[in-house]
């Protein structure tokens, strides 16, 4: 039995945009890998701080993500083809005669190309995710052989739904009017009135994205076109390497930054369910469902939409995630970290910002003292106002519970040979949650922060160093506390006496206990 899949695509030639992004670049890797006779992929890159197009595809061959095709398959390289353009521009950028090509020769496009800073200002937000679209769409309305148009969005960008069905519903406004009025305000005009255009919605990557969605539903049935949402994607579960990430958006950069001893404090819902799911599940659904619509004889009268989600089959927690992270970056610390990593989440917001105060800023404006006093550049409050700013944002998802419909996801496995079933695997039950969750602390460690498990000991030495650390640190913060609350409140100080010898000889407390014996 050969795979169905490899057969579809064989001669096939397939366009994607946001091909350097971390779900593009896995999309490249298993198509290459796994359907060895697709013809092309064209992969639409932008120059990049002084680098061309053609030198930062040959930079990403050196990533260890393409380990195994350079090891077991490097003769499929040559089917990857650099297109020099960009999203912003009209036709994407793209030289007449490559666009020509593109227009007689590709059959599949795979829309990643996104701006995904949650807190990214309105005007870029649809610059990059509701114009780039509309820009992407009308490119491809010339492709004479289209027969898949796949768009990435995202599973959050609909919060006024307690459950989201897998169809596109109506945005809360035209995207073409958003667009035309953005056209024609400044930058600081659309961030004063975002808040009364987001409505409901937390920031603008929730909002811009929901507005391409409305495109991509305008251009169907014209287009063979197909909404995909994964929710928030994390490191690879297997493929091409366990662990597999090389940015710190999402949970891995809030794990690295708790390993790190820098983030200690995040309000979190710890008793709701964590709504995640691996990069190379989402691409090998992603796969199939092209192969899919591709297939369609003829076209649904509804927009196909497909919620790449855990939906009611999930039991993993927030609450799981963090203790396992815990255990898990005791048994491989960071290098070099700020403090002990013993961060938590809190779910009181009040109880959350004093330990902000305490844990993060405190800590911060004293590291950029010192570094005052030594005559470095100071860096830890710039820092820590990022970081702040970035969990501002990420608490709307973890402190709500977010439900979906995924009926259309189950069903792609049932389509599927063997064969395929066993190339693009894409059961979420199968994943065992503390394997998995060491695996992207380990890929963390290995990919973003680039350190090696050869200097586990020293780690492990700097970690227990702090742990002492921590803990006298911890006692004497208190220590000063409870001094403080004797010498202004009687009450506690009268019930401390009674404490004899034990409160007497406590530093600070025991002098303020018993100043009138002195």
């Amino acid at each position: 039995m050969t795979s169905q899949i490899n057969e579809w695509y064989k001669g096939r030639k397939v366009l994607i945009t946001g091909s350097s992004g971390l779900m593009g670049k896995v999309l490249i890797e298993k198509l290459l890998y796994s359907v060895p006779d697709i013809g092309c992929v064209y992969a639409l890159v932008r120059s990049k701080r002084g680098k061309s197009p053609e030198s930062r595809i040959e930079d990403m061959w050196k990533l260890p993500l393409f380990t195994r095709i350079r090891e077991e398959k490097p003769h499929v390289m040559k089917k990857l083809v650099a297109v020099p353009g960009d999203i912003i521009c009209d036709k994407l950028g793209i030289e007449k005669t490559k666009l020509e090509q593109i227009y007689n020769e590709v059959s599949v496009v795979f829309h990643f190309a996104a701006s995904l800073r949650l807190e990214a200002p309105l005007k870029e937000g649809l610059e990059m995710n509701t114009k780039g679209t509309m820009r992407v769409l009308e490119l491809s309305k010339n492709i004479k052989n289209l027969v898949a148009f796949v768009h990435l969005s995202t599973a959050f960008c609909y919060p006024d739904y307690e459950r989201l069905a897998e169809k596109v519903h109506d945005p809360p406004t035209d995207p073409e009017n958003v667009l035309q009025a953005a056209s024609w305000l400044t930058e600081q005009q659309l961030n004063i009135l975002a808040p009364s255009i987001y409505k409901k919605h937390p920031n603008s990557y929730t909002y811009s994205k929901r507005l391409a969605e409305a495109l991509v539903k305008e251009s169907y049935p014209q287009l063979p076109a197909v909404v995909v949402r994964p929710s928030i994607v994390t490191p690879a579960y297997k493929e091409p390497i366990a662990g597999w990430v090389d940015n710190l958006n999402g949970p891995i950069g809030l794990m690295v930054g708790a390993g790190k001893g820098v983030i200690r404090s995040m309000h979190c819902y710890g008793h709701y369910h964590a709504e995640v799911i691996p990069i190379d599940i989402a691409i090998n659904a992603i796969i199939v469902i092209s192969y899919k619509i591709g297939n369609q004889s003829e076209r649904p009268p509804e927009i196909p939409t497909f919620n790449l989600t855990t939906g009611d089959d999930r039991n993993t927690t927030w609450k799981e995630v963090l203790d396992i992270g815990k255990a898990t970056v005791r048994k491989y610390p960071f290098e070099g970290p700020l403090w002990y990593p013993n961060g938590n989440i809190r779910h009181n917001k009040f109880i959350h910002d004093l330990c902000v105060f305490f844990y993060h800023l405190v800590p911060a404006y004293f590291i950029d003292f010192l570094m005052f006093l030594f005559m470095q550049k100071r860096f830890m409050v710039r820092i820590q106002n990022r970081i702040s700013v970035g969990l501002e944002v990420l608490q709307y998802f973890t402190t709500r519970e977010w439900w979906f419909d995924t009926d259309n996801f189950k069903a792609l496995a049932t389509m599927l040979n063997p064969v395929d079933k066993e190339v693009f695997p894409m059961d979420l039950s199968v994943i065992e949650d503390e394997p998995y969750i060491e695996s992207c602390m380990i890929g963390g460690k290995l990919y973003c922060m680039k350190e090696k498990l050869e200097n586990l000991p020293k780690a492990r030495l700097q970690n227990n160093i702090l742990y002492v650390l921590d803990k006298i640190t911890t006692v004497f913060f208190y220590l000063i506390l409870l001094y403080w609350v004797v010498l202004y409140c009687a009450p506690v100080r009268e019930v401390l006496s009674y404490g004899g010898p034990f409160v007497r000889y406590l530093p600070l407390v025991g002098k303020a206990v018993f100043k009138n014996d002195l």
